[in-house]
């Protein structure tokens, strides 16, 4: 049974991740990359971990943190649906309003 989805937004997320800490070690960055996933499962089988964060974002998402950075996800939805993985010193609230804009408009375009 698949405990968790991750989004194109977060797969991208996730490879910029390991290649900005590949280039200081490999080693380090698949070690970091395998807790990124067992994170992952352990919040699909225990959804609604951690904590809402609505001076970030509206939308029905939870965000934990691992390292110095942040994952968003939906519990809501079976399987959880990990929506973005990002480091907490970027505008957060900025790169979560952004991705939203742009799923809307490809929304949108769509229709037409």
């Amino acid at each position: 049974m698949t405990l968790y989805q991750i989004s194109a937004e977060a797969q991208n997320d996730l490879f910029e991740i390991w290649r900005r800490i590949a280039r200081d070690s490999v080693r380090v960055a698949n070690r970091i990359e395998r807790e990124f996933y067992s994170l992952f499962e352990s919040l699909g089988r225990t959804p609604g971990q951690r904590h809402s964060r609505t001076d970030l974002t509206k939308r029905p998402v939870l965000f934990f943190p691992l390292y110095s950075f942040l994952v968003v996800y939906q519990p809501e939805v079976k399987p959880i649906r990990i929506m973005a993985v990002l480091r907490g010193r970027r505008d957060v609230k900025r790169v979560l309003r952004d991705r939203q804009t742009s799923k809307e408009q490809m929304s949108s375009e769509e229709k037409i």
